[in-house]
């Protein structure tokens, strides 16, 4: 009991050292199991992690027979192996043969030490710590995690894909033998530098698992005959996507199966390429296609190319202004609350909103338009008129509703303004993908999923209802009409290609040209600009990011789809014309007639946010005024206790908004 206890101890106080295993890098592959790209580690070593489900289980067999045959019943040292060793020594007078079983070899690689006689002693001691740590096939995993196989190649993943050009799912007779080989001494027996010592190496191991009764003498002359390999280069598509996978994985996964399709994602990485450099030096391209039934990310290209300037940075992650993008959800949210309808008239005319004029890209105004004219041709001021009646405060209180969140600067001082109709605020593009996945769903917002596991919780999940589906619908609806790009119209009707909802968008200083769509079951955004945010001599999202978003949807291959029945081309007599808020302001919260819930009463409370749209406004409740918090500007109201409130807002030029609300306590 004793002796338990002092070896107890003695595990504890000294564990073996880990850090070695834990710093190898899973391997990311495709949705179809195609290799994308695994992380380097220290002094850019390729060491990764072993993953014995992908790995051809008479390998692992032979290994095993080779190596320890014993491997599955000792404790970690082999009592018959070091009595057959000490044994050979003492008749032989030198060393024949080792007693290292694959455990102890394993304490070795997680912890190398000079190879005297102490070092196999703290290698025995180490090995039985493991044994009562892991499980064999644990043990396993490790030895061929990190084994070397000649140069910086650690683990059978790393030599499988390098000499052979795959994963060690399915290996021949001559591929297990030099992969079996190699670990004892890697860099004399290397097939690319040192091919008559990898043969000959090759052959005796052939000879061991002939005599083990794994192969047949006339496989293993056919496995001597075939060549030796070379080494090849990983790959590394989807790098920003494939990396970020690799780093987020959970310590100990050796493979990361993503929803990308390696296919697709080289065609992707191949059209951005071409854009950019069509484009100039200095610029660099993005795209994301994202499937809608469980919003799995099917391409993601984060630049150009890690040639192109700034091709480090993933563009699908950084946040830049949108333009006119999100216009789309302006108008959907208004069809949803009444405030329009797709024939709603509105004026396209000089319109000057407190100090915000907003003009047109085209610095044209148009008169009267529709809704529908406005959204198809991107008009400024109908957009900015409608944001007004929505209230740029609910507009992003609903994008963050839905798992968006906007950029903007002083957000913490300032309250969201009308800017927002056109690019006014930072968005990624992952971001904007989720908000256009959510119009090609019926208007419900989901995450993004990048890996298949989540795709499939992604599927269940009854997600975030960001529009309703008639809303979503009518503004795709609009979307279809838009004109294609030069040079697409005919040509896509003789293809049958379905058609695309898509809007553009070019932010302030041409900096940045994006272009997004839903088709087929999938939404595609993509971008253009400077990584650097610089400038750029009018290039517009329609001139730029148009064609590669049209070239991205013709690779998806997505089926013809049946129009819509046309709608009737009337507005509804209550929205035949754009209220433009003349009128005095407006109460958005709380509004008449409403109950709300507050957490306590008094000043300490948490109190309620109100909110209301209007110029120079001034809150009273009962008569009594309130003022704005004197960081962000917002007007909290904290009860007093529970019973009816008359809540009153007046602006600037004098014209009042009441709501008469019951307050309950928590």
């Amino acid at each position: 009991m004793a002796l338990q206890t002092a070896a107890f101890a003695l595990d504890v106080a000294f564990p073996p050292d880990l850090t070695r295993a834990d710093s190898a890098s899973p391997v990311v592959l495709d949705r179809h199991g195609g290799w994308l790209r695994a992380l380097p580690v220290e002094d850019g070593r390729w060491r990764l992690r072993a993953d014995l489900d992908r790995t051809d289980p008479t390998f692992l067999k032979r290994v095993v027979a080779v190596e320890d045959a014993r491997f599955w019943i000792h404790p970690g040292v082999d009592p018959l192996a070091v009595v057959r060793a000490a044994g050979s020594a003492l008749v032989r007078g030198h060393v024949v043969s080792g007693a290292s079983t694959l455990t102890m070899q394993t304490a070795r690689l997680l912890e190398p030490r000079p190879r005297t006689l102490g070092s196999k002693l703290v290698e025995a001691a180490r090995a039985v710590q493991l044994e009562a740590r892991f499980s064999k096939r644990e043990i396993l995993g490790l030895y061929l995690t990190l084994a070397p196989y000649g140069g910086n190649l650690e683990g059978v993943r790393a030599a499988s894909l390098s000499y052979f050009g795959h994963e060690p799912e399915s290996l021949t007779n001559a591929e297990q033998a030099l992969l079996i080989a190699l670990p004892q001494s890697p860099e004399a027996r290397r097939p690319d530098r040192h091919p008559v010592a990898a043969r000959a190496a090759r052959r005796q191991v052939l000879a061991r698992i002939a005599r083990a009764g794994e192969i047949p003498s006339q496989a293993v002359a056919e496995a001597d005959a075939d060549p030796l390999p070379g080494r090849a280069v990983f790959p590394a598509r989807a790098w920003h996507a494939a990396g970020e996978l690799a780093r987020a994985a959970p310590p100990g996964q050796s493979t990361v199966v993503s929803t990308l399709d390696a296919a697709l994602q080289g065609r992707l990485e191949d059209l951005a390429r071409a854009a950019a450099a069509a484009e100039g030096p200095q610029e660099t391209a993005a795209i994301l296609v994202v499937q809608i039934d469980g919003r799995a990310v099917r391409g993601a290209v984060g630049s150009s190319g890690l040639s192109a300037r700034g091709g480090w940075i993933d563009m699908t992650r950084a946040l830049r202004s949108p333009g006119s993008t999100l216009k789309p959800f302006i108008y959907a949210f208004a069809f949803e609350e009444g405030i329009a309808a797709p024939d709603t008239q509105i004026d396209d005319a000089p319109l000057r909103f407190a100090d915000y004029q907003p003009e047109n890209f085209d610095r044209v105004f148009h008169g009267k338009v529709t809704a529908r004219e406005a959204l198809a041709q991107s008009l400024n001021v109908p957009a900015v008129a409608t944001l007004a009646n929505v209230g740029p405060e609910a507009f992003e209180a609903r994008l963050t509703g839905a798992g968006i969140t906007l950029k903007r600067p002083n957000a913490e001082t300032r309250a969201p303004g009308l800017a927002l109709a056109l690019g006014g605020a930072g968005i990624s593009l992952r971001d904007l993908a989720l908000l256009y996945a959510a119009l090609g769903d019926d208007g419900v917002a989901k995450p993004l999923a990048w890996t298949e596991a989540e795709a499939a919780r992604v599927r269940r999940q009854p997600g975030r209802r960001l529009v309703r589906a008639e809303a979503a619908h009518q503004v795709l609806d609009i979307l279809r009409e838009t004109p294609p790009p030069e040079g697409s119209g005919p040509a896509a009707l003789l293809r049958g290609r379905p058609a695309m909802a898509y809007k553009t968008g070019t932010s302030y200083g041409f900096r940045d040209a994006l272009a997004a769509g839903v088709v087929g079951g999938y939404a595609v955004v993509v971008w253009t600009g400077r990584a650097d945010g610089g400038a750029r001599g009018g290039v517009t999202g329609r001139d730029s990011a148009l064609p590669l978003l049209f070239q991205a949807a013709d690779l998806l291959g997505a089926p013809p789809a049946a129009p819509r029945p046309i709608a009737p081309r009337a507005a509804p007599p209550a929205l035949q014309a754009l209220k433009t808020g003349n009128g005095g302001p407006r109460l958005i919260f709380p509004p008449d007639g409403a109950t709300v819930q507050v957490e306590g009463f008094g000043p300490r409370a948490r109190g309620l946010s109100l909110a209301a749209r209007g110029a120079d406004l001034a809150w009273y409740v009962d008569g009594s005024p309130l003022a704005a918090e004197p960081v962000g500007g917002r007007v909290i109201w904290r009860p007093d206790g529970p019973g009816f409130y008359g809540v009153t807002v007046v602006d600037g030029e004098g014209r009042q908004a009441k709501a008469r609300v019951r307050v309950k306590g928590g």
